[in-house]
């Protein structure tokens, strides 16, 4: 696995926090090489306490020198903190972007520089159970790409695609994904509380339910319609359930719910073009 020299994250919210701890536990970079921007003070003492790193106010200040620079900023202060960059990055820094709808184009744009790698992660990341979707200009050199790998590696998943549109795509699946699964878990409690469950005990068996469920499947490789068919005897409670679920049409809904966070996606990408 790939070393990282030195690491610069401007923004240090839930994400960029979250990079900063996933990484240094992993012993992929030492905190003393991570420089955080920041601009709330508190914010700057807590990471700088918690953490061991440094953190400055711009990010100009926390990105020079760095091998990689993190942008995880909230969508809405990223053309401020593209402006802070712009013409302050070397050649050989790579530049990787976590921020929602921000093409490598407006990146590589908004800060005159080419090594850039755009990802799509999710929350989960946080835990380092992430799945993260990434692609990577032509620039980006192969020892660069391999830093990247490394960098989201320890966040859980990654996939490389070759083609940016890949990106919206995976914003609607994994981007949004968890979302789609907290309301499902909702769901499920709500539903055993109203036959009768108490709320802490509906709680536990969904939870787990859906957790264990998930690592059964990954671990089995098997198709979800087979897993799914072996719950299901014939006439039995679960084909009941199944029977009401289809009759809501369930399938059709997740279909138009992605499809909405897809194109929803693609109109933010042109919107940032124009």
């Amino acid at each position: 696995m790939a070393m990282l020299n030195s690491l610069a994250v401007i923004g240090g919210g839930v994400m960029g926090e979250a990079i900063l701890k996933r990484l240094i536990a992993a012993g992929l970079v030492e905190a003393r090489q991570v420089r955080v921007a920041e601009v709330v003070p508190g914010r700057r003492e807590f990471l700088q306490a918690t953490y061991g790193v440094s953190a400055a106010a711009e990010p100009a200040i926390a990105a020079a020198g760095a091998e990689t620079v993190v942008v995880a900023v909230k969508p809405q202060n990223l053309a401020e903190a593209l402006s802070d960059l712009k013409g302050r990055l070397t050649p050989d820094q790579l530049l990787l972007s976590i921020v929602a709808g921000a093409t490598i184009s407006a990146i590589s744009l908004g800060t005159s520089h080419e090594a850039v790698v755009r990802v799509m992660p999710n929350t989960p990341a946080q835990i380092g159970q992430g799945m993260s979707v990434w692609t990577a200009a032509p620039a980006v050199t192969d020892a660069q790409k391999a830093n990247a790998r490394a960098l989201l590696g320890a966040l859980g998943r990654e996939i490389y695609v070759s083609a940016e549109h890949y990106l919206d795509m995976a914003t609607a699946v994994s981007g949004s994904g968890p979302a789609y699964v907290f309301l499902v878990l909702e769901a499920l409690i709500d539903a055993g509380v109203h036959i009768g469950l108490p709320r802490d005990m509906a709680g536990l068996l969904a939870l787990q339910t859906l957790q264990g469920s998930a690592i059964y499947a990954a671990e089995t490789g098997a198709h979800p319609a087979h897993l799914r068919n072996l719950v299901t005897s014939p006439g039995g409670t679960t084909a009941a359930a199944l029977l009401e679920l289809e009759a809501g049409a369930l399938r059709a809904v997740f279909t138009k719910a992605v499809a909405a966070a897809y194109h929803r996606a693609q109109e933010l990408g042109r919107a940032e073009t124009h």
